[in-house]
């Protein structure tokens, strides 16, 4: 009489069944949380910038012009060196530090005439343009 013992292990073909239903749901997983993280980036940066436009509002109303390009975002966090110096500024600052874009870059910041400005997020190429990731977020102030 031969005896076979229970519970020796799984099965070649049990293995296989195991591999191939993982890489079916990992097929069907992963590219929807992929998605899902490019418009959480894309929705983050677009708050940021939001937070940012708000802050460079109180220091127009200020200073009476929004920063210089060369001052930057900077000025919404240190009181400006770089003329022109505001004739008020608030002694907290107008932000508790310049954040970075959900891809951990700096935000453009652009303003030659002191009345508006442009505030963007490049994505994650930091290239103009592009879809996707590489997708520009952008604040216009007018």
């Amino acid at each position: 009489m031969i005896r076979r013992s229970s519970g020796a292990g799984f099965t070649l073909l049990e293995m296989t069944l195991v591999v191939l239903i993982i890489g079916l749901l990992a097929t069907l997983v992963v590219p929807r949380v992929l998605g899902r993280t490019t418009a959480a980036r894309q929705a983050r940066a677009t708050a940021e910038l939001e937070i940012i436009a708000q802050a460079l509002e109180g220091y127009r109303l200020d200073a009476g012009v929004y920063p210089t390009t060369a001052q930057g975002l900077d000025a919404l966090v240190h009181t400006p060196v770089l003329p022109p110096v505001p004739p008020r500024w608030r002694p907290d600052g107008y932000l508790p530090s310049v954040p970075r874009d959900p891809w951990g870059h700096p935000y453009d910041y652009a303003c030659n005439d002191g009345r508006h400005f442009v505030l963007r997020s490049l994505g994650a190429d930091r290239a103009p343009g592009g879809e996707g990731e590489n997708a520009d977020v952008d604040r216009d102030a007018s």
